[in-house]
């Protein structure tokens, strides 16, 4: 515990037999619960975790009790109600934990569900156990965990709701983070920033997080996105919510025994499509239905003019390859819907990062 709040780290696992034992020895004593979600491993994973239980024990405090029914209670028990069917929307799982006390607690998914299916199956009994601080370590040694309680105190002492690790902002980032790698995550955090509305966040594919009771308690756990792309998704989801995000600098980890099952080729245009949904999703939802906000019509406005602006630009340059003068209405045209959309564009980005600046802590 710290300053009397539990913490639990979500250990998601596929085939990581050689290197979960290590993971598992290494974290901080402070931590309550371990748990480890083995996503239908093909290898002996989930007998190398179970054979650490009964070693690693931590008394909680008894959880919240539910909700009093009175003729005031009806909402809280429809909430308890969805929280019970959530698991329904889960992949089928063997929760193993054999004693209250028992610090790992082992959830065989028998559905390989992908690394952010496997998340949100431990923010799930995180949330249902009433755990205050969830943070979340990779499977293979890739987080040092003499960094997860800088990635909680924010958390715990802070309020915030969110917080990530930032690998970019240390020195040793660029010589140590594979040069892929590097130019994903970069790609992908500019599209994350957009799509998100947080404006601030720099490293935006790491997995070092933590999370508070509050906001999983506002997340629909299924709906996360359940592969790679789970890191970017969180945010647009939390920023809907109006969740606080807080990042912490972190080292970039590498070549301690890890084996990457990410395909950059891959992983970019799938996660690219993602964020363009995410986004339309964002401003819609947060925007136009939650809280109407100018910045909903200039998006929009801005997005339609430099549409209706291509035409007439592939209009201007295919007579500029066989050197015929332009129209000048052409011209004028292009230039005033394109300039005008531009604008807006850009006015409604200012907006949305005014809007969100007191999300940051």
């Amino acid at each position: 515990m710290l300053n009397n709040k539990s913490i639990a780290v979500v250990i998601p696992a596929y085939n990581e037999e050689s290197q979960i034992g290590m993971v598992i020895e290494t974290i901080s004593g402070f931590v309550d619960r371990i748990i480890i979600v083995n996503d239908f491993s093909k290898d002996k994973t989930s007998e190398i975790v179970k054979s650490y239980q009964g070693k690693f024990f931590a008394n909680l405090p008894e959880t919240k009790s539910k909700t009093v029914k009175s003729i005031y209670s009806k909402a809280d028990e429809i909430v308890e109600e969805w929280n019970r069917k959530e698991l329904n929307y889960f992949a089928p799982a063997q929760i193993i934990h054999p004693a209250d006390n028992d610090k790992i607690v082992l959830i065989n998914l028998l559905k390989n569900s992908g690394v952010g299916g496997a998340i949100a199956r431990g923010y799930k009994w995180a949330k249902d156990n009433q755990i205050d601080c969830t943070a979340v370590m990779a499977g293979d040694g890739q987080m040092d965990p003499d960094e997860l309680e800088g990635i909680c105190r924010p958390v715990i002492d802070e309020s915030a709701d969110y917080v990530k690790g930032n690998r970019l902002s240390h020195k040793s980032a660029k010589a140590l983070i594979p040069k892929t790698r590097f130019f994903g995550n970069s790609v992908l955090s500019i599209l994350t920033k957009l799509a998100s509305g947080y404006w601030h966040v720099s490293d935006t594919q790491t997995g070092y997080t933590a999370i508070s009771n509050k906001a999983l308690n506002l997340l629909e756990l299924y709906k996360i996105y359940p592969r790679y792309g789970m890191p970017n998704d969180m945010l647009v989801k939390l920023n809907i919510e109006n969740c606080t995000l807080k990042e912490i600098p972190i080292k970039p980890i590498y070549h301690v025994g890890e084996k990457s099952k990410m395909k950059i080729r891959k992983v970019i245009p799938r996660v690219s499509w993602l964020l363009i949904k995410s986004f339309f999703n964002r401003i819609w939802t947060k925007y136009f239905f939650r809280s109407f906000h100018p910045l909903f019509i200039l998006y929009h406005l801005g997005l339609l003019l430099t549409i209706v602006s291509i035409p007439y630009g592939i209009k201007i340059l295919s007579y500029m390859i066989q050197g015929i003068d332009a129209n000048p209405v052409t011209v004028l045209g292009f230039m005033f819907l394109f300039i005008s959309g531009f604008q807006s564009i850009l006015f409604a980005m200012w907006m949305d990062i005014q809007d969100n600046e007191r999300l940051n802590i």
